[in-house]
């Protein structure tokens, strides 16, 4: 980790001068053996939900007997998060190991002055799973990209299946700010003749793009639709089933030699599949405390709508609140402040494109929301858990998994002292 930690690491630094590109991680997959030649693949982009439904599909197919891996981003807690064979997280040693193979791989481009010289911390990782999953014997690999999709590392991989899970406005500085102009960059993931899986419907603005793509590269699309009223567990248990039904039509079978399918998403395995971080619940001495690393309006304003169907989560609740520069601000808490009756801005000292919290604070204020400001997220948490226990409410961590990560060891623990 030390010699990883030494390139650019995109996720923690401020995007507005990030290169992107496929060539660095070309050239060190050449020098690695084309490790992403050894599997096939499905690719997933979109701006939310990515994850959940990779770990459903992982979930899935290992059920059917599959040699499954997958490579997601970002981790909460540990990077051996990131990557995961058969559903389960690799070891260090593991890790290790493809790490270091990787990075003699980036040394030799340097030393020779090839497109590997500029690869990043991202880049590196991303080669050392797939060296993981070749190592390992994987037969399918469920990939998630990482930022956008065309120009992203994960795409050196040539995905059969492509999975674009809903568009909103994000990463604005480097995707485009129209939600058409993003769709063309996540769009990048298709490959000619894959099958692509969406939910996105031809008459979004979104989706005309998407579809367009897939129409052109004369693509089998499935639309997925888990009907009104959805929640978004729901709502990612139809995509990662449509996955599997086209996964099944291409051949792909279960240990009894029967396609595949959505039904293999029956309620163990979708419970195997949940990811820390994504709208997981605890009490904490009798108050209910949810993580959820929600960034973007429209997945907040989800996130509340679904939590609001407990009813020990009917009522008001605070918030402890964190986001980067890129994120919409004003519209996420504009969403938050409809059910949070205090948020407490907080910093991500774990990352360096945090936005202050003074200036959450200045924007809450601004949309006639209380707040108030604790920078170091550790203290905003028991800060959070006062007034939380002050008010009767329930205590809501959110805005980035960044932040989840810093405190969710605390609430695993049951401490909030």
């Amino acid at each position: 980790m030390a010699r990883l930690d030494a390139l650019t690491d995109w996720e923690r630094r401020p995007r507005n001068r990030m290169r992107v590109g496929l060539e660095s991680a070309l050239d060190l997959a050449r020098r690695l053996e084309d490790p992403q030649k050894a599997f096939r693949s499905v690719h997933v982009g979109g701006t939310k939900g990515k994850g959940s439904v990779s770990a459903l599909v992982e979930a899935a197919l290992t059920q059917a007997g599959r040699r499954v891996g997958r490579y997601g981003s970002p981790h909460v807690e540990r990077v051996t998060e990131r990557v995961s064979l058969d559903g389960r997280d690799i070891d260090q040693a593991t890790l290790a190991d493809a790490l270091s193979r990787a990075l003699d791989a980036y040394e030799a481009a340097r030393s020779e002055g090839t497109a590997g010289a500029d690869a990043t911390w991202f880049d590196l990782l991303t080669l050392a799973a797939f060296l993981i999953f070749r190592d390992a014997g994987v037969e399918w690999a469920v990939v998630e990209v990482g930022l956008g999709g065309r120009l992203d590392s994960t795409n050196i991989v040539d995905g059969e299946i492509a999975v674009v899970t809903n568009i909103g406005l994000e990463h604005t500085e480097i995707l485009g700010d129209t939600r058409a102009a993003i769709a063309g960059e996540k769009a990048g993931i298709v490959k000619p003749g894959a099958a692509l899986v969406t939910t996105l419907a031809p008459n979004d603005e979104a989706g005309r793009v998407v579809h367009a793509r897939g129409n052109a590269l004369g693509c089998e699309i499935v639309q997925s639709d888990a009907g009104a009223g959805a929640t978004i567990e729901d709502t990612n248990a139809a995509l990662a089933g449509a996955v599997l039904d086209a996964l099944g039509r291409k051949g792909v079978t279960s240990r009894g030699l029967s396609p595949v399918g959505a039904a293999l998403l029956d309620r163990e395995t979708r419970a195997r599949a949940r990811l820390v971080g994504r709208m997981e619940r605890f009490l904490l001495d009798g108050l209910p405390v949810v993580l959820d690393g929600a960034h973007v309006p429209f997945n907040i304003a989800a996130v509340l709508r679904d939590l609001a169907r407990a009813p020990e989560l009917a009522g008001p609740c605070v918030a402890v609140a964190a986001l980067a520069r890129d994120k919409d601000a004003e519209a996420f808490l504009s969403e938050l402040g409809r059910r949070a009756s205090v948020i407490v801005c907080t910093s991500l000292t774990t990352a360096g494109r945090g936005r202050p919290p003074e200036e959450l604070k200045t924007i809450a204020a601004s949309l006639g929301i209380v707040s108030e400001v604790e920078p170091e997220p550790k203290r905003a948490f028991r800060r959070g858990v006062e007034i939380a226990r002050r008010n009767g409410a329930w205590l809501l961590v959110t805005g980035s998994l960044y932040l989840v990560g810093e405190v969710r060891g605390a609430v695993v623990a049951g401490r909030a002292e």
